[in-house]
């Protein structure tokens, strides 16, 4: 691949996953019942409402899940993913791009909390102000995942559940996101 297609898949991958962040953060933040007077709540909710609005008319929620923002979200997946196959000059298979798609998000979903759980548990580690707005949301966000393991995996006045929480994720990882982008990637070249 040339130095300009480098830059061009680059670029293509960092717009659609600001995009794709949105979605999956206010996907995730109706389902765990963010605050919304948070003002990064509120900054998520404006940004995206104009484009989900319409279709939650036509998609309603499933109980807390945001069903458009998840359509949302992995059709941008698929079209990063079309848009990055057509740089190569290779036109996939509509099955394997949709397949890849599907798995390329739970990747991305799964690498997001990976990531908030461990710039939580940094921030945690310093007492900061409980009122941080971006500490909030993130406590918000890592509290279902922490719930069921709080209180069990303390040795001292150390609390390992953030460390299994991410462990667990490390391997969804690899064991599930891994094995379907594999698969995925198989049917879109026509393998």
């Amino acid at each position: 691949m040339s130095y300009l297609l480098n830059a061009f898949s680059m670029l293509i991958g960092l717009a659609f996953d600001a995009v794709v962040a949105l979605l999956v953060l206010r996907l995730l933040a109706e389902a765990c019942r963010v605050d919304f007077n948070n003002p990064l709540s509120q900054f998520v909710y404006r940004t995206t409402n104009p484009v989900l609005a319409p279709i939650r008319r036509v998609v309603p929620n499933w109980r807390r899940i945001n069903i458009a923002a998840l359509l949302l979200a992995w059709l941008a997946v698929v079209l990063k993913q079309l848009l990055l196959f057509g740089l190569l000059g290779v036109m996939p298979h509509p099955l394997g791009l949709l397949l890849l798609g599907l798995a390329k998000l739970l990747d991305f979903v799964l690498v997001f909390y990976l990531i908030v759980i461990f710039g939580w548990s940094l921030l945690s580690m310093f007492a900061p102000d409980q009122r941080q707005p971006l500490l909030r949301l993130a406590s918000s966000l890592v509290e279902p995942l922490l719930r069921p393991l709080q209180g069990r995996l303390v040795v001292g006045s150390i609390d390992f559940a953030p460390m299994a929480v991410m462990l667990a994720l490390l391997l969804a990882r690899m064991l599930i996101s891994a094995p379907l982008m594999d698969l995925g990637a198989r049917l879109a070249l026509g393998g």
